[in-house]
């Protein structure tokens, strides 16, 4: 009896002590439906190293539902939507998925900005996706830019009305904006009949986007943030970025006291902040290993840490779009 008590006692300690295992958060979009607060990104940059590697997004996304994921984020401009569509269909083929279980999110491209040419291109996106619809969709930029780098003058309310469109023929079940400043989000909220229901935007530890984030949160609108690691990894970052890195002494400590590394760290601080990350990776033991971040909950302590390496340094801002009226960064 004082064998079972004592096990009783030390089950009781365990339990309480350990941190709260949770799923992956699922969040209502303001026009009622859900996406997966969790995902995978799939750009790879605008050129292909070799032809043999056309594959690697596709074992990404299979290995990334195998893992766990149900949230797919590509774009016409990334040249991958072929491959994210062989991979889901082939899983959907083995009974790993059903098709509504995957939420697949795709972009519109700068070229395609006027009303009338918004569907005819979420069409092609689908096509080479091999899918009927897409989960959400996305105006990637607001800046409009032909192909041979020459900008045109198409305001994004009228894009954002062929998005519309497109919303109500059931291709795209919800819609969306990428890379827009809360001004041109009042812009859209204040003329059009439909919200946006997601701004994806870059956020990591140099670029928190506290304002912006909270302006999203007061109207409503989810946030999707890319490039979750912005410069921790001292190989892909600049000259000018500010810390940390991956062997930042106090990450360390964090990551150590979870049983984490650092970017896993990184990436529950931003689901803490209520920030839907997509990291990127072709690498099948990080795809199984960034999803791992929902069995631990950061302190209040070690968040105000995270929050004291916001430096509001972006990773990603085109100056080659800087002299386009619809350029959404501050012009130094």
């Amino acid at each position: 009896m004082l064998a079972i008590n004592l096990c009783v006692l030390l089950f009781s300690f365990t339990a309480a002590d350990a941190a709260p295992t949770e799923s992956i958060r699922t969040i209502i979009l303001n026009d009622g439906r859900t996406i997966p607060g969790f995902g995978l990104g799939t750009w790879l940059g605008f050129v292909q190293e070799s032809k043999s590697k056309k594959d690697e997004v596709e074992n990404a996304v299979k290995w990334a539902i195998d893992a766990g994921y149900r949230h797919i984020d590509t774009a016409s401009i990334y040249d991958t939507e072929d491959q994210v569509g062989k991979a889901i269909n082939k899983k959907i083929d083995e009974g790993v998925v059903k098709r509504e279980d995957i939420f697949v999110t795709t972009k519109l491209w700068n070229d395609a900005h006027a009303r009338d040419a918004v569907v005819p291109t979420l069409r092609n996106s689908l096509k080479k996706l091999n899918l009927d619809y897409v989960d959400l969709y996305l105006i990637h930029w607001p800046i409009p830019q032909y192909h041979n780098g020459s900008f045109y003058d198409v305001d994004y309310l009228e894009t954002w009305e062929g998005m519309i469109e497109a919303q109500k023929l059931g291709l795209a079940k919800s819609i969306g904006v990428s890379n827009f400043n809360q001004k041109m989000l009042e812009r859209i909220i204040a003329k059009s009949s439909v919200k946006p229901a997601m701004l994806q935007v870059e956020i990591n530890l140099n670029l928190q986007q506290p304002d912006l984030r909270e302006y999203c949160r007061e109207n409503d609108i989810a946030v999707t943030g890319y490039t979750p690691f912005g410069s921790i990894f001292p190989s892909k970052a600049q000259s000018d970025a500010p810390p940390p890195r991956v062997t930042d002494p106090a990450l360390v400590k964090i990551a150590e006291k979870y049983n984490k590394t650092v970017p896993q760290v990184v990436l529950r601080y931003l689901v803490e902040l209520n920030v839907i990350p997509i990291p990127k990776t072709v690498t099948k033991s990080r795809v199984e290993q960034n999803i791992d971040i929902f069995d631990f909950q950061l302190t209040q302590e070690e968040r105000d840490l995270l929050k004291g390496y916001d430096k509001n340094y972006r990773t990603i801002a085109p100056k080659n779009w800087i002299n386009s009226k619809y350029y959404p960064f501050e012009k130094d």
